[in-house]
């Protein structure tokens, strides 16, 4: 058998920096930060204030410049990229998946927006 999920997800977690909430909340404004939340866009009611959506399905499509018709010039290499989701595992896989893109500055919020919202950092209504 090939690898679990368990392992999948504690393999990414270790390729990324994991960060708290409080730290990322200390992010929020930044104009070198990009907050990418890759929940499925049906299950979003709010997001940390200036996040994009992309749906995890969806990143490596988003994140390369070849794909034009889907491509987010918002994710941009040359910034610190900030996922999060529900919990924080569909986070830390994706931004193991950026690292291997050739993305170097990623990070995930611990917890996801789970612990986000537990902590009351600012949200906004997601507009889809």
């Amino acid at each position: 058998m090939g690898k679990s999920a368990k392992q999948l997800l504690e393999e990414a977690k270790s390729s990324i920096n994991v960060i708290s909430v409080e730290e990322a909340t200390g992010l929020v404004g930044d104009e070198s930060v990009v907050f990418v939340d890759v929940r499925d866009a049906n299950s979003i009611e709010t997001v940390i204030p200036g996040a994009i959506s992309v749906p995890r399905g969806m990143l490596e499509f988003h994140a390369d410049p070849e794909f034009e018709a889907f491509h987010k010039p918002e994710l941009d290499p040359s910034k610190h990229i900030v996922f999060t989701c529900g919990a924080g595992g569909q986070a830390a896989l994706s931004g193991k998946t950026l690292k291997e893109m050739g993305f170097e500055n990623i990070s995930s919020i611990g917890g996801g927006m789970g612990a986000w919202e537990e902590a009351n950092g600012p949200t906004e209504e997601f507009k889809g």
